[in-house]
């Protein structure tokens, strides 16, 4: 009796596993991730994660040569990674061209290894595109901005194949929502929302 019990509930289990692994293959067949680095991801992941299709923002390291860095491995600029974000979107909410959209309108894609008082390779400018289709939507984004000189000076922003993400420490994920009177916060990250706010209004949640 007591072997049968356990039976029925293994059975049980493993349906409700098997029909959780459907719908989160399913969930993943909908969605689509593209990896961006625009400086410090404090300011990067607090951004996207107002907005609308954005599914998940995970903050991270990429790019670079040496396993599973810790943030004050990266911080040194020897491991050749970048502060990233990893974002996981909709595409039928909003696809990657109004993504990288906002992308360059909230950080400064012209100064190398550089935005703002955050210097180093690790807060370098890039895209980390995951098929061929986002590379030519990447390059065509430049390409236009480019000609159209809608910049002072000429975009450096790196674009390379994604290899590799690496999550960063669980301090560093949600930060401006955790910490939002910290003063990096208030005079880095505040004003690039107010920013959001005002030029992509109808793209908040």
């Amino acid at each position: 009796m007591l072997k049968s019990v356990i039976l029925i509930l293994f059975y049980i289990n493993l349906t409700v596993l098997t029909n959780k692994n459907i719908r989160d293959n399913k969930m993943n067949d909908k969605y689509e991730t593209i990896t961006l680095g625009g400086g410090c991801f404090w300011c990067t992941e607090a951004i996207f994660q107002r907005v609308k299709g954005v599914v998940k923002v995970v903050s991270g390291y990429s790019g670079g040569t040496v396993p599973n860095p810790t943030y004050e491995e990266v911080c040194t600029g020897k491991t050749g990674h970048a502060e990233v974000v990893q974002i996981i979107y909709d595409p039928s909410i909003i696809n990657l061209q109004e993504i990288l959209e906002i992308f360059f309108s909230m950080h400064d894609p012209t100064t190398l290894n550089r935005q703002g008082a955050d210097v180093g390779t690790q807060y370098r400018s890039v895209i980390f595109y995951h098929n061929e289709e986002q590379k030519k939507i990447a390059e065509k984004t430049i390409k236009k901005y480019e000609l159209e000189k809608t910049f002072d000076k000429p975009i450096v922003t790196e674009v390379s194949e994604f290899k590799n993400f690496y999550k960063a420490e669980d301090y560093h994920q949600n930060y401006y929502n955790n910490n939002p009177y910290q003063p990096y916060c208030s005079f880095v990250i505040a004003p690039k929302l107010e920013k959001l706010e005002k030029y992509f209004k109808t793209k908040i949640k």
